[in-house]
């Protein structure tokens, strides 16, 4: 069975490989594409106002490999979509796999709001297409898209070929979604224009572009009679309304877990309440849990903490708890050998049992949280994961506050293997959880607005100056706030956690969500009421971030539902307004986008060439953050930096550094090769996510050839993996002049070989 999913760039090593395999699909099955169209796609992800749309990419994967896949195009200023590319691997037709891709595009259109969508189709029409075999795969697929209702628009001189003579010129084909009338002249034209300037602005010969769009002359267009099938088929046709809805995974086995004993406010009614509030809205399509590896759990938490829970679960008689009384303050190291004794060895406090049904609802809730990552990571703008225990205070190695399992965490880590993840805990207190996981990780940001700990639980945590460690430096965010606050300082404090998160530039927002902020919670201390709740859902959805809410805290049952449906009516309404609000800007001519991106970075960009002891930590948290390379080779990255520091130029370690605004944006570091006469080594080059594809990394490398060869460089050597993972960076070397020299098999690993790349940097005496 495959998956569809959403990639949305190019940097973790999950999506490189994608892409890689992507490219090599497309090079492969359409003839006549370019290399350059090929190797813009990671672009085309990453920077939308280069390319005058926003571009989405889909791909079908089953059992590690991409088995089909479509581009997207999304102009938010005219409202429409277009279909770049559909393509299924060889001898997958048939597999359901172009119509499953298909149906998604259309869904993830409709979602968007868009008013069609547009793509080229190849025609039926000999005249237009003389050979027959060509001409069968043409009404094949023209016969597919009838079946979604989908048909070439007629009356126009879109089929007017470029140059005299050529065959095939396209149909412009039309899906309205669902619409029942078609686009009317105007709105068209504008359309056809952007379509054809944007795509095909270079290419176009003087006065063509304009003759196309006077063609359109219907009000609104006409679409071709169907061909192949006299109706739409009725199940294709639709567009699912769970595109418009959020996803909402209910853990349907919390209520097993109750304890009954005094003053243990973490109860089945919270579920109920939130449930009765919200199943009314219209808002939410319910979507059954399945399950999920016990890996995802330990890829977060020790191993040996997930036995411990399991086991000393399975020890406690039905109706029993267990309630950790003795910590191992004075040898941690020596855990006593009675399970129930060695509660404490695991856990933060005493309130929180251990009970057979408290393991297996914190179970079943990882499940229930995966499930909804899983649809975020399909594409679906917003998931709740309404699940109990809840899960915040969960650290890597003890449990506590109620929480078994880090839910936020274990669904941020998944996420994190296919783009950077954000994590905000609104709950009003310290998600000390993912703050102890993430903290030396540099790919996951977290973010906590929550009680200070001086008053607040868990008190050992949540401090503002707690910032990261090593490859997380810096990417952990606490905003502690006074016991008593207005709405007004919580927004500010909000604020500023949306504008860090804005900064990181993640692809997915895990939202820890605690309604223990309300006015008369028993946990809690601040003033939070429905209209609030409305605008701190607002705030958060304009972030626009595909976000997957997490339930944490909120005990007051009586206003719990009224609180948690006023939140997620603001959460959608900012989502909308988000979707709505994303202008993109027409590109500048074709003939000056190539000048203006080859410059862009000068203007803000500052250039040096020695490093200092606080370039260790930067070059760290820099490498660490592209996502691209393992733990080992960001310490390896850092340490060059210290020996630099330490030695001086006699450490053969030379750097170019650029900071934009402040901060580290990108560097290079090479040397020579001992032993050799005017051989260098380019050992490392890196950008920063946020300003990658806007031409620094070329002019980098530039000015490394550039120092090099000051020093008295004749050629310039850089090696690189031969693994699809490592396919954008080698076509980033040939695009800029370098020729391979050698290939290495299974260098590294089997099925993992070097490639060693040259390029010379002075003439050299014939």
């Amino acid at each position: 069975m495959f998956r569809i999913r959403q990639v949305p760039d190019a940097v973790t090593p999950a999506n490189a490989t994608a892409v890689a395999q992507v490219q090599e699909m497309l090079s492969a099955q359409l003839a006549g594409i370019s290399a350059a169209e090929v190797a813009a796609i990671p672009a085309k992800l990453h920077d939308p106002l280069k390319y005058g749309f926003r571009y989405m990419l889909f791909v079908a994967e089953q059992g590690g490999r991409v088995r089909g896949f479509a581009l997207l195009s999304w102009a938010p200023d005219h409202k429409f979509c277009y279909l770049d590319y559909i393509v299924s691997a060889p001898g997958r037709s048939g597999g359901g796999i172009g119509g499953a891709l298909y149906a998604r595009v259309r869904e993830h259109a409709a979602a968007l709001g868009a008013v069609g969508l547009f793509y080229e189709t190849l025609p039926d029409d000999p005249a237009l297409s003389p050979e027959p075999p060509i001409r069968r795969q043409n009404m094949a697929r023209l016969r597919f898209y009838e079946r979604y209702g989908a048909r070439p628009i007629i009356g126009t001189r879109y089929e007017t070929p470029l140059q005299p003579g050529e065959t095939n010129p396209p149909y412009l084909t039309y899906d309205g979604l669902g619409r029942e009338t078609p686009p009317g002249r105007d709105e068209a034209r504008r359309i056809v224009r952007a379509i054809l300037e944007r795509k095909y602005g270079s290419r176009c010969p003087p006065g063509y572009i304009d003759m196309v769009v006077e063609s359109f002359t219907d009000d609104p267009i006409r679409l071709r009679p169907p061909h192949y099938a006299r109706r739409p088929d009725p199940e294709r046709s639709p567009v699912p309304a769970p595109a418009w809805k959020i996803a909402l995974v209910v853990n349907d086995r919390h209520d097993i877990h109750h304890v009954h004993e005094r003053g243990y406010v973490e109860a089945p009614v919270r579920v109920r309440a939130i449930l009765r509030a919200i199943e009314p809205m219209g808002l939410f399509d319910r979507v059954e849990p399945h399950g999920f590896s016990d890996r995802h759990i330990r890829a977060v938490h020790d191993p040996r903490l997930v036995d411990y829970l399991d086991r000393s679960s399975a020890t406690v008689g039905n109706g029993k708890s267990v309630y950790p009384y003795v910590f191992p303050i004075r040898n941690a190291a020596r855990p006593p050998k009675e399970l129930s004794l060695r509660a404490g060895y695991w856990c933060i406090d005493t309130f929180t049992p251990i009970n057979r049904n408290a393991y297996l609802a914190a179970r079943h809730g990882v499940d229930c949280t995966l499930t909804a990552a899983d649809e975020v990571l399909r594409g679906r703008r917003i998931a709740y994961a309404l699940t109990r225990p809840p899960g915040h205070h969960a650290e890597r190695r003890a449990f506590g506050g109620f929480c078994y399992f880090c839910n936020a965490a274990v669904a941020a880590h998944y996420l994190s293997q296919y783009g950077r993840v954000a994590i905000l805990d609104i709950d009003y207190h310290h998600g000390n959880g993912q703050q102890d996981i993430f903290y030396d990780r540099g790919d996951v940001l977290t973010v906590s607005i929550h009680g200070h700990p001086s008053f607040a639980y868990p008190y050992f945590s949540g401090f503002r100056e707690e910032q990261g460690r090593g490859a997380g430096a810096g990417t952990n965010m606490n905003l502690p706030l006074p016991e008593t606050i207005t709405p007004e300082q919580y927004a500010a404090a909000l604020a500023d956690a949306l504008k860090r998160i804005a900064r990181f530039r993640p692809a997915w927002l895990v939202l820890a969500c605690g309604f223990d902020t309300a006015v008369g919670d028993p946990t809690g201390s601040w003033p939070h009421r429905p209209d609030d709740f409305v605008r701190m859902g607002q705030a958060i959805g304009k972030a626009g971030l595909p976000t997957l809410v997490v339930q944490e805290g909120g005990y007051r049952t009586r206003t719990l539902g009224q609180n948690a449906a006023a939140f997620f009516r603001g959460l959608w309404d900012g989502t909308e307004h988000a979707r709505a609000a994303v202008p993109v800007p027409a590109p500048p001519p074709r003939s000056l986008t190539r000048q203006r991106a080859k410059h862009a970075t000068d203007m803000t960009i500052s250039w040096r060439s020695e490093v200092q002891a606080g370039d260790v930590d930067l070059v760290r948290r820099l490498v660490a953050s592209t996502g691209f390379f393992t733990a080992e080779e960001v310490e390896i990255a850092a340490e060059l930096v210290a020996e630099r520091v330490e030695k001086g130029p006699a450490s053969g370690y030379h750097f170019v550094v650029a900071e934009r605004e402040g901060r580290l944006a990108g560097y290079a570091c090479y040397g020579p090769i001992p032993g050799t006469d005017g051989r260098h080594d380019l050992y490392w080059i890196a950008v920063a996510p946020d300003i990658q594809g806007r031409g620094l990394g070329r002019e980098i490398l530039e000015r490394t050839e550039a120092d090099a060869a000051a020093q008295g460089a004749a050629r310039l050597y850089v090696d690189t993996s031969t693994s699809a993972h490592y396919a954008p960076t080698r076509a980033f070397y040939k695009r800029t002049g370098y020729r391979v020299a050698a290939e290495m098999p299974d260098f590294y690993r089997d099925g993992d070989g070097k490639t060693i790349f040259v390029k010379p940097l002075v003439r050299q005496p014939a």
